[in-house]
Parts: structure tokens; sequence; C-alpha cells
């Protein structure tokens, strides 16, 4: 059995952590067919997720997301294409919404006092 552990840092709160996680594990379960699960905590949730030969969490909190899966013996074979394909995905939906946290250079324009 492979191990995959990814750990990202980031500034969003939980909040918008949370959509993330949301987004992700949607994705998840569109294109992998994995089956997702989301429990929800007062500082931070737990994304399950489980297929046949995977299973995993995804932790989400307000600073980080911390992923484990384990493969079984027929996709260990694979673990670093997948592991690849997860953080692109995850770093994909986490700079999406990094984008979406910073003002545009006009809407800061509008919001600054006029002389």
């Amino acid at each position: 059995m492979a191990d995959i552990r990814i750990h990202r840092e980031h500034s969003l709160g939980l909040a918008k952590a949370r959509k993330v996680a949301w987004d992700w594990a949607e994705m998840a379960e569109s294109k992998f067919d994995m089956e997702c699960s989301v429990l929800e905590g007062e500082t931070s949730d737990t994304v399950s997720f489980t297929r046949s030969g995977v299973k995993g969490e995804l932790i989400v909190a307000p600073d980080h997301f911390d992923l484990h899966a384990k493969l079984g013996f027929l996709l260990g074979a694979f673990s670093k294409t997948i592991e690849t394909e997860i953080e692109k995905n995850l770093d994909d939906l986490l700079g999406a919404a990094n984008a979406a946290k910073k003002p545009s250079a006009k809407a800061a324009a509008k919001k600054a006092p006029r002389a």
C-alpha cells in the first residue's frame, strides 16, 4: 500500500477554506468516482473520501489543508501520478480562491479616497 501526504498552507480562513474543500470533494466525486463525506467542526473540518483501492481524508483548517490517502496494491503503482493530479486540483482550487479574495485594481481604485 502506498501513502500520499499533501500539506498546503493558505490564508483563506475557515469559511473560504470550507468552500475550497467542498469544491474539491465535488470534483473528486464526479471525476474520480469517490464517495465523500464532510464532518464540520468548530475549528476544522474533515472530508473523508473513499472508493475501491483508495481511502483518505482532507483536514481543512483556517490556515492549511492536510490530505492523507492510502492507495491499495493496484493503485499503488500509480501513486506519483495520482499524487500529482491531486496536488494540481487542490492548487488550482486554492489559486482560484486566492484570486477571488484579492480585490482587483479597478475595485481598489473605486474605494480609494479622492483628493
